[in-house]
């Protein structure tokens, strides 16, 4: 059975860098009957989704192969056992009984103090707990759904794990918020994998990346147990799904007043660290969402950038994204620290100008002080914003004790 459902880029709005496939999966394995929630199999139209167990599977492997070097006196290849080749073990076969066979099996050749980890030996064991955990008497196995995303030849892969039912719901919208992990591997020697928390915004299928601290475990040293790691992880995302409505609700109440401040919303998002065309987006997307473009709140102003990040970013998955999502996460977690970085920005812009107390300089100072004003009236908020953030880490760290 064909387990991955190739998408036509040109269909619909790409996100980062497209993949050569996705895999939709409803269900952990044969035994539960599972559909895709509404809001997103409307976005994903015919999609067929297969049982994750299948996904899993489907997914290229990588067996050690003898590497040789060639003596380039002699011609001739000589074994090494410093390192070893990895290599997809049935294409490797199709190969073998076909030399213009279309894809290349070899995925990396590490060094020997490479330990492989496939598919299966990070992703069964969660097959175990999903079928174990239950979310309001259900198990999370049959209420799990998502996409997997292949790259470079299957050697990079990542995933989008949600549970239908573990989410947060906000006024006035008929769709959820919905939480899950989103994980991944690769086999080039980067990281063996790594889990953090995610959500979707079935609203307007933003992705809120990095709700967690992002665990990584490394290609190097023993593989530890797959299966508490698991349980450990799901735990903190549930204790997420618990908090993110108070977050929201908190960066509702703040508002930045643009008519009163000296950059416009796009720059607002230059100055945080956005590249141009993501500042673009963002502030589009803001704007449109603000009951007034000139009063926005935090929480609109983080949907902003999670809409660019999420439909328009250019990089690929993995640390060129990371930096852009720990700054739209502190527009949500850290409004304080957020407003900071602006008005560092915007110091160093009016230095790098070179004003020379002239009216332009009086004008910038003027300027500083109504960001100021911004940053002392968010004193009063900022110890709630600290106070649960404090409570959420030690609850993460019993969760991981």
């Amino acid at each position: 059975m064909q387990s991955h459902v190739d998408e036509d880029s040109s269909s619909e709005v790409t996100e980062m860098k497209d993949p050569e496939s996705r895999t939709i999966f409803a269900g952990v394995d044969g035994r539960t009957d599972t559909e895709l929630p509404e809001w997103y199999r409307e976005r994903h139209g015919d999609a067929d989704p297969v049982t994750f167990a299948e996904a899993v599977r489907d997914l290229p492997q990588a067996v050690e192969t003898t590497v040789a070097y060639q003596n380039p006196y002699t011609d001739e290849w000589v074994e090494t056992e410093r390192f070893n080749a990895l290599v997809e073990p049935s294409r490797a076969r199709e190969q073998a009984r076909n030399e213009d066979a279309e894809t290349d099996p070899l995925f990396h050749v590490p060094t020997d103090s490479y330990s492989i980890i496939n598919p299966v030996d990070v992703y069964g064991p969660l097959e175990e707990v999903l079928r174990e955990e239950t979310i309001d008497g259900t198990p999370l196995g049959e209420v799990m759904f998502g996409e997997i995303r292949r790259y470079r030849g299957g050697g990079e892969v990542h995933m989008d794990i949600m549970f239908d039912g573990l989410e947060v719901r906000l006024p006035g919208r008929s769709d959820p918020i919905t939480m899950g992990v989103t994980s991944g591997y690769d086999f080039f020697g980067e990281h063996a994998v790594y889990v953090e928390g995610f959500a979707q915004d079935g609203y307007c299928s933003n992705t809120m990346r990095s709700l967690t601290d992002k665990e990584v475990i490394k290609h190097v040293g023993d593989v530890r147990n797959f299966r508490t790691w698991w349980e450990e992880l799901l735990a903190q995302v549930e204790l997420v799904a618990d908090d993110l409505f108070e977050f929201i609700r908190d960066a509702q109440d703040i508002d930045l007043n643009f008519s009163e401040l000296p950059f416009t919303v796009t720059e607002f998002y230059t100055m945080l660290g956005f590249p141009d065309y993501l500042a673009e987006r963002a502030a589009g997307d803001a704007e449109a969402n603000a009951a007034s473009p000139f009063e926005i709140d935090m929480w609109t102003l983080h949907s902003g950038a999670t809409y660019a990040l999420t439909h328009f970013f250019q990089g690929k998955e993995g640390a060129s994204l990371d930096q852009y999502v720990r700054i739209a996460n502190d527009i949500l977690f850290n409004p304080e620290g957020t407003i900071e970085r602006v008005e560092q920005a915007y110091e160093q812009q009016l230095e790098a100008d070179g004003d020379d107390g002239s009216q332009a300089s009086l004008a910038g100072e003027r300027a500083l002080a109504s960001i100021e004003r911004v940053s002392d009236d968010l004193q009063e908020k900022v110890e709630q914003f600290e106070e649960r953030e404090d409570v959420l880490r030690e609850r993460f760290q019993e969760a991981m004790a």
